[in-house]
């Protein structure tokens, strides 16, 4: 089951992956384009994987049922 860990588990896991595209961008007059692309690139999958993790644990509006009545409705 995934629990808040996954967030600071993925960002160490991505940390790792720009200073790897940052060491091994092959060399040449196109280095500095290889190194910010792959860590722009990194760096926006994880953004997103993290806030739609983050907004699936804790949604901020509760789901409601509009056909339940208040009898069988617990508190």
């Amino acid at each position: 089951m995934a629990n808040g860990w996954s967030v600071f588990i993925g960002l160490a896991i991505i940390i790792a992956m720009c200073v790897a595209a940052w060491v091994f961008a092959p060399k040449g007059e196109n280095q500095v384009l290889w190194r910010s692309s792959l860590i722009l690139s990194f760096v926006s999958c994880y953004l997103m994987w993290a806030i739609t993790f983050l907004a699936q644990l804790n949604p901020l509006i509760e789901p409601r049922r509009s056909d339940l009545r208040e009898k069988y409705i617990h508190h």
